[in-house]
């Protein structure tokens, strides 16, 4: 197997997530951007770092995003992004653990302080990834 860099787009009505992720599963890039600089944003990493393959999100209420998207001139794949939001929930909960009083309430009552767009966008690279093959990824996810 070859290894691979796929970038993840988690799209939605206002904003949007993105992740660059490695054949091994780790991030390289992650972001939020409004879904007007999304194409943009994703030029930049193009040009800057190596990517492979595209992973959109199935979700998306934008069809002409899929089109739009094939300006990067790599291969886009749509991938379900079934119950990502509840993974990169945990996911988020996984790199920054609460704090203080909040470490004795359990995770699945908090919310995250912040959009987690980007790690549903992790997700949706790491199950394309685990699609191709790829060693880092879990399919479960």
């Amino acid at each position: 197997m070859t290894r691979v860099a796929v970038l993840g787009v988690d799209p939605g009505r206002v904003k949007a997530g993105y992740a660059l992720v490695g054949a091994d599963g780790a991030v390289l890039v992650q972001g939020i951007v409004p879904v007007e600089a999304l194409l943009e944003r994703l030029r930049a990493i193009v040009a800057a770092h190596r990517v492979d393959l595209v992973a959109l999100g199935s979700g998306t209420g934008d069809p002409a995003l899929l089109e739009r998207l094939q300006a990067l001139e790599r291969p886009v794949h749509v991938v379900d992004e079934r119950e990502t939001t509840r993974y990169a929930r945990r996911l988020y909960f996984d790199e920054h653990p609460p704090r203080g009083w909040r470490r004795l309430l359990p995770r699945g009552l908090q919310v995250p302080p912040r959009p987690i767009d980007d790690y549903a966008a992790v997700l949706i690279a790491r199950r394309l990834l685990a699609a191709q093959g790829g060693p880092g990824a879990d399919a479960s996810l």
